[in-house]
């Protein structure tokens, strides 16, 4: 069964704008348009210069998708012109981004281009940037894992979860990552164990911890539920 109440867990709290923050980069996944448009609103609010320093990066889902006249890891800086700009958008919510006048918004294949473009960007960065990422967990998680890798500080860092609750889930068997992970119980691909997803969270890893569920017992395992929708 599933361990609930372990502290690593990770708990995020509603995006709100840093306005203290010399540079805002911000990545989204899916419906998380919605918490960065938030943000960005803020922004334009409180401080509206911030706006001349402010880079969004979205995608519209993990699954790559097609764009026209593009490879799927290639990344679009997004024109205002109507026709052609709304051709290369598979996501309707992406124009809103460039409509408030932020110095860049760009487009991604998927999620994978997104990070890509992201660690390529960080290597660019200052002291004073603000990090905001929105989106289903697993996303979140391998955002903080490369903002961490390039030693952004954890109050530099702020995560609003939505979408999807699907896991990422390691073997502490074999080391295999399995991922978007819906069930409580998922067999690795790697070492072909039955695991069971716990709610322990690495964020050196960005996932979470899977267990040989039937090691007492062998071929003793519980119902396969869906729990993480």
């Amino acid at each position: 069964m599933l361990i609930t109440g372990i502290k690593s867990k990770p708990v995020y709290a509603p995006l709100r704008a840093d306005t203290s923050g010399r540079h805002h980069c911000m990545l989204g996944l899916g419906v998380g348009a919605a918490p960065l448009l938030r943000v960005v609103e803020e922004l334009r609010t409180e401080q509206p210069s911030a706006l001349l320093h402010t880079e969004v990066l979205y995608t519209p889902g993990a699954t790559p998708q097609r764009i026209p006249g593009a490879t799927p890891d290639t990344a679009h800086d997004t024109q205002l012109t109507p026709g052609a700009a709304a051709q290369r958008m598979p996501a309707a919510e992406f124009g809103a981004f460039a409509a408030a006048g932020v110095t860049a918004a760009r487009l991604f294949a998927d999620s994978a281009a997104l990070l890509r473009e992201f660690r390529r960007a960080l290597d660019d960065a200052f002291m004073g940037t603000r990090l905001y990422v929105a989106g289903p967990q697993s996303f979140i998680g391998l955002a903080m894992q490369i903002a961490l890798e390039f030693d952004l500080n954890l109050d530099e860092i702020r995560a609003e979860e939505c979408g999807s609750l699907a896991r990422r889930v390691w073997c502490v068997h074999c080391r295999t990552t399995v991922e978007s992970v819906t069930t409580n119980i998922v067999r690795c691909p790697g070492c072909e164990r039955w695991l069971l997803v716990r709610d322990h969270y690495s964020r050196r890893l960005a996932a979470y911890m899977g267990v040989m569920v039937d090691a007492e017992v062998p071929g003793e395992r519980p119902p396969i539920r869906e729990v993480f929708p």
